[in-house]
């Protein structure tokens, strides 16, 4: 009897073993069956993703060009004359200029950039003659009083001002001006 029990384990040990082998290798071959359903057949094309890429490209371009045709067949529509446009250059004044505003207890305190369409010796003249131009731009921010500066008048006309100053030594430096117009990067008035 005791011979019949070990045989009967073994025949179960082994059953169960190669139960657990063909299910193990049972879910091998479903894992890899999606994985190539999911991720395999063949690699992808790059080129022929560009292409597809260029193809509906090139076919927007065509429609965008016919949009442009047909709105320009319209007679009832203005054309604009061709304007050739400059470019501006511009130069921001390093730091910023404090002074004390005429007949106040208040001061100013600006930081200011110019411009120009001329070509980049204006700019370079400006840059040459920081120094002197700093003391200009002191000196006629210091002509103006606290109600001439007040609201977006006032700091206009405190731009022009300036812009003319800064021309006017340019002027006398290097016999040519040329900024166009004076920003204000910062503007406190205290």
């Amino acid at each position: 009897m005791a011979d019949e029990n070990t045989e009967e384990k073994k025949k179960g040990g082994i059953l169960k073993l190669l139960m657990f082998i063909g299910g193990g290798i049972l879910l091998i071959g479903i894992g890899l069956g999606v994985g190539f359903f999911l991720f395999g057949g063949k690699p992808a094309d790059p080129s022929a993703e560009i292409e597809e890429i260029i193809e509906r490209k090139m076919k927007e371009a065509e429609e965008a060009k016919a949009a442009e045709e047909a709105a320009n067949a319209d007679p009832d529509k203005k054309i604009a004359p061709e304007v050739e446009n400059f470019v501006t250059t511009y130069y921001e004044f390093s730091g910023t200029f404090t002074t004390n505003l005429r007949n106040s207890t208040k001061f100013l305190q600006v930081g200011i950039g110019v411009s120009t369409q001329y070509d980049d010796t204006v700019m370079a003249n400006v840059e040459m003659h920081q120094l002197s131009l700093r003391s200009e731009i002191l000196g006629m921010m210091s002509e103006f009083s606290e109600e001439e500066i007040q609201g977006k008048a006032g700091r206009d006309a405190l731009s022009a001002a300036i812009a003319e100053a800064i021309n006017k030594k340019l002027i006398e430096l290097e016999d040519f001006g040329g900024v166009e117009s004076v920003h204000f990067t910062s503007f406190m008035l205290q």
